[in-house]
């Protein structure tokens, strides 16, 4: 299963390790706890809008950026599994005549 939260936690501490910042100065510029930052990098809990916008600010990083970066990663997520699934219906060659079962 792919979770938003997981991702969004990725490029949250993607960029703040980018940017060199600590969590304790991330917690100090959003006015958010260190162990709630913590615990959304690791994609344990959901971001409020409210909360999300802060980190944002705090990051120097447009919140449209985070969201596409996250849809874009989820993409990639869902396609692998896609891939990585088994084929529950065998395609018939072309052609081939289905008998009824009338």
């Amino acid at each position: 299963m792919v979770l938003f939260r997981r991702s969004l936690g990725d490029i949250l501490r993607s960029r703040r390790t980018e940017l060199g910042l600590t969590l304790r100065e991330v917690s100090g510029a959003a006015r958010v706890s260190l162990g709630y930052i913590s615990e959304i990098e690791r994609g344990q809990k959901e971001a409020s809008s409210e909360l999300l916008s802060s980190l944002c600010d705090a990051l120097d990083m447009p919140l449209s950026d985070v969201l596409r970066e996250v849809a874009d990663a989820v993409a990639l997520e869902e396609a692998a599994l896609v891939a990585s699934a088994p084929t529950l219906i065998t395609p018939r060659p072309a052609g081939e005549v289905v008998p009824s079962a009338a």
